[in-house]
């Protein structure tokens, strides 16, 4: 019987793969969901009447916001940090004898830290801050204040429903504030970000892979701090979904750049070390945020994840967590983007689904605890059914593909 799935995400990259498999579309009777994470709560609710049994695998988990809502992000890194700093042998330190929390920009959840956030603006009043609201994507709702009496006035706005006016006087939305990473890594003066895939199959134990082919996503305008261009959005945040309208946008290669771009251009200026260091501390990052939240994860026995992880490189070759996405965007810009997307969807259906499934021997419950797993583009990241630690022991970097991957030259050029 042919594997049948169902999908709120109608994007030609998820589609083309449903269909090279020769699996059915069924809104009932269906086997494999690949749902947007609006509908993710009300499936695993007790309300819905819906009960997955071993022929169903869905592609969150129920509380997957505990790492992707930036305020929960935080808070969890926090506790974690907390709780594993008193251990000498917690694996928490890198070996340079940071913790995870040291590349986290200082961030406070709003309105709820306002306080504390008032109190290290007066320590540091010559900071940047920038503003994100808790549960939004593609850059909405994004700003940049650089005085207090800036937050004071958009906080009458936005926190509150007044209870002069009728209202409850309850929260509008939630927010974060982070101090501004304002020294990035430039590459033609532009500033850009780095989006990289990881799969989670399991949290408990911990299993997760990471994909060979990440990139890096630019800016349009050159970069600076000048007061009068922090609301200039395309100096600023790199969201695909923000530059692509800016005058400068270059059509070909959709100011993306891939990966191993980025490690010969970081090896060739700065040395082999340094960008050894850089990417080992990427991977650090990304196992300690999941482990951060390994425990307050529901470990769903049918479900997976497919995370965007998005990093910003200071000028000192630093990596900086900006935030992870449950959703990252499947729609594309460019021929070699549709190639990236199309061809990673392949390899998360490789290694997710179980051999002849939903008929095969094997249910994905066995199957995400298997040692035979076809990896494709991933690499193992952290195995604690593997390993000792439950860290992969080597982290290898991307190997090169030609005809793959997004972009062939530096996005900064024109």
């Amino acid at each position: 019987m042919p594997c049948k799935y169902k999908t709120d995400v109608d994007k030609l990259t998820l589609l083309v793969n449903f269909e090279k498999r020769g699996w059915t579309r069924s809104e009932d009777d269906w086997n494999i969901y690949w749902a947007c994470v609006a509908n993710i709560r009300a499936l695993f609710s007790p309300d819905s009447g819906c009960r997955l049994h071993d022929h169903h695998i869905v592609n969150h988990f129920p509380n997957h916001w505990e790492l992707t809502r930036k305020d929960c992000m935080v808070k969890n890194i926090k506790r974690y940090k907390k709780d594993k700093e008193k251990d000498p042998n917690s694996g928490i330190w890198t070996s340079q004898g940071e913790v995870i929390t040291e590349f986290v920009p200082v961030t406070y959840s709003l309105p709820s830290d306002y306080s504390l956030f008032v109190e290290e603006y007066k320590r540091n009043p010559n900071s940047l801050w920038i503003v994100k609201p808790s549960a939004r994507a593609q850059g909405k709702g994004i700003f940049i204040i650089t005085k207090l009496n800036q937050i004071k006035k958009w906080a009458k706005e936005k926190w509150l429903y007044p209870e002069s006016s009728g209202g409850s006087g309850a929260l509008k939305d939630q927010y974060v504030i982070s101090k501004y990473v304002d020294n990035p890594l430039l590459i033609g003066g532009k500033k850009f970000d780095l989006r990289l895939y990881v799969l989670v199959i399991s949290y408990r134990p911990l299993r997760a892979f990471f994909h060979g082919e990440g990139f890096a996503r630019f800016c349009t305008a050159k970069y600076n701090t000048n007061v009068h261009d922090l609301d200039n959005l395309f100096v600023h945040l790199t969201n695909v979904a923000i530059q692509k309208h800016g005058e400068d946008y270059n059509e070909v290669h959709g100011g993306k750049w891939n990966v191993n771009n980025l490690h010969l251009y970081v090896e060739s200026t700065a040395g082999k070390e340094v960008v050894d260091t850089m990417f080992s501390n990427i991977r650090f990052i990304i196992v300690q945020s999941l482990r951060a939240c390994s425990n307050v994860i529901i470990n769903d026995k049918h479900c997976f994840e497919m995370y965007g992880f998005d990093l910003l490189i200071d000028n000192n070759y630093k990596p900086w967590l900006i935030e992870v996405n449950a959703s990252p965007s499947l729609a594309y810009t460019t021929a070699n983007d549709r190639q990236l997307k199309t061809e990673l969807l392949n390899d998360v259906f490789n290694l997710v689904v179980p051999p002849e499934f939903p008929d095969g021997y094997k249910t994905f419950k066995d199957h995400r605890l298997s040692t035979e797993l076809t990896l494709g583009g991933f690499q193992p990241l952290v195995d604690d059914l593997l390993d000792e630690d439950g860290v992969a022991p080597v982290f290898r970097q991307p190997t090169v593909v030609r005809g793959r991957g997004t972009g062939g030259g530096p996005a900064a050029r024109k």
